[in-house]
C-alpha cells in the first residue's frame, strides 16, 4: 500500500506540474478528518489545494435551529435526545451541553431508533429527537417516524432539521468559484447514488470523484480529478465502488420519499436554499416537533449570531482555512468552541486542532 502512494503521490505531482494552481472542495467533514488524519496535504505538491465545503451537517445547522433545540430541551416536560456532536454547539453563551450540567434531561443516543425506546419507557414525558444530518442519516430518522407511527407513539417527535447535499453544491458553486474540482461525499452517496452528482459535470462544469475514506481511496480519487483537469475531461466518477452504485440505495429512497418532501431551508454560511431541506409529510405531521411545539418555538429569535472574530461561515463556503481564524486554538477549543466546525467531530476546525493544523 506505501508504494501504491508514494506512486500516486508522484503522478499527482506530475500532473500538477502542468495545471498550475489547482483548489479541489472535499464536501464531506468525513473527507476533511480523513485528509488531516492521513496528511493527505502533505503528499501533494504546494500548487494543490485542499478546501472543506458545506460537508459537516452539525456546522451547516444554522442558529435558528440551534437555538429552537436548546428552546425545547429547556422545558420540563421534554425529554430531548441528539447526537452527542450537537452537544456544544453554542448558541451565543448556550448550548445544549450547558443545559444538561444544569440538570435538563438531554439524552445522547446513537440512532434515531434509540428515542422510540426512550419515549416507551416515559410514556409520561415528551420525547423529541433532534433529527440533523443529510441522506445518510434521514432514512433513520424516516424510519424512526415510521416505527412510531405504526406502533401508535404519541409521546414522540422530531424536530427535523434534515438537509441534502446537491442543492448546497449548486448554489456555492453555480456563480463561478476558485473550485476546479469536486470530491463528492461517498457516505451520502452510497444513498443517493453516485449519479445524483452528475450535475456538477454537466451543469457546473467542473469534475467530481466520488470517493471513499481511506488514504488510499482518497489519493486515487485526486488522481482522477487532475487526470481528468490534465485532459480537459468534465465527468462524474464513481471512485468508490465498493460502496456507491449508479442509482442509489432504493430502499433507503423509497423511505426518504414516503416520510419526507422537499422544503426550502437555511444553512449556515450559506442562507437560504431552496428545495434542500426536508419537511416530514403532512400524513406524518403529528410526529412534527415544529408543529407541536408551535406555540413555544414562536417566540425564538436566531440570538447572538456568530462569535466575534469566528469564520465558520467562510469556511463552510470553502473561502477560508481553520488556522486563518484568529481564535484557533486559543480561544476556540473542542472542549469550548466558539462556532460549530470546532463543535463536531466531522468539522473542518476539530480535524485541524485533533490532527495538527
Amino acid at each position: 500500500m506505501k508504494t501504491e502512494l508514494e506512486a500516486m503521490k508522484k503522478n499527482i505531482a506530475g500532473l500538477a506540474e502542468s495545471l498550475g494552481q489547482v483548489t479541489i472542495m472535499e464536501v464531506c467533514g468525513t473527507h476533511t478528518a480523513s485528509i488531516r488524519k492521513y496528511a493527505i496535504r502533505e503528499l501533494l505538491p504546494g500548487n494543490v489545494k485542499l478546501v472543506s465545503g458545506p460537508g459537516c451537517p452539525v456546522c451547516v445547522t444554522p442558529e435558528q435551529d440551534i437555538a429552537a433545540a436548546i428552546t425545547l430541551a429547556e422545558r420540563e416536560e421534554v425529554v430531548f435526545a441528539c447526537f452527542g456532536d450537537m452537544m456544544r454547539v453554542p448558541w451565543g453563551e448556550r448550548s445544549l451541553y450547558s443545559l444538561y450540567e444544569r440538570g435538563k434531561d438531554i439524552r445522547i443516543v446513537t440512532s434515531p431508533l434509540d428515542a422510540l425506546r426512550i419515549a416507551r419507557e416515559h410514556p409520561g414525558r415528551e420525547v423529541v429527537y433532534f433529527g440533523i444530518g443529510f441522506e445518510t442519516t434521514a432514512p433513520l430518522t424516516a424510519a424512526l417516524i415510521e416505527a412510531a407511527d405504526e406502533c401508535g407513539m404519541e409521546n414522540l417527535s422530531v424536530f427535523c432539521a434534515h438537509k441534502t447535499i446537491p442543492p448546497a453544491i449548486m448554489q456555492l458553486l453555480k456563480g463561478g468559484s476558485s473550485i476546479a474540482a469536486l470530491l463528492c461525499p461517498g457516505h451520502v452517496a452510497t444513498i443517493i447514488g453516485a449519479q445524483a452528482f452528475a450535475f456538477v459535470a454537466d451543469e457546473l462544469k467542473l469534475p467530481a470523484a466520488v470517493a471513499g475514506f481511506e488514504a488510499y481511496e482518497i489519493m486515487a480519487a485526486l488522481l482522477c480529478l487532475l487526470q481528468m483537469l490534465h485532459r480537459g475531461e468534465r465527468k462524474c466518477v464513481n471512485m468508490y465502488p465498493r460502496a456507491v452504485t449508479e442509482q442509489g440505495n432504493r430502499v433507503a429512497l423509497a423511505l426518504l420519499d414516503q416520510v419526507f418532501e422537499p422544503c426550502d431551508a437555511i444553512w449556515r454560511g450559506l442562507g437560504e436554499i431552496e428545495g434542500s431541506g426536508l419537511r416530514i409529510k403532512e400524513r406524518y405531521r403529528k410526529f412534527d416537533a415544529a408543529c407541536k411545539f408551535k406555540t413555544v418555538l414562536g417566540g425564538v429569535v436566531d440570538g447572538a449570531g456568530e462569535a466575534p472574530g469566528c469564520i465558520c461561515a467562510r469556511i463552510l463556503r470553502g473561502q477560508s482555512i481553520p488556522t486563518d481564524c484568529p481564535h484557533f486554538g486559543g480561544a476556540c477549543q473542542p472542549e469550548r468552541p466558539l462556532g460549530p466546525c470546532m463543535a463536531s467531530s466531522e468539522g473542518s476546525c476539530a480535524a485541524y486542532y485533533r490532527y495538527g493544523g
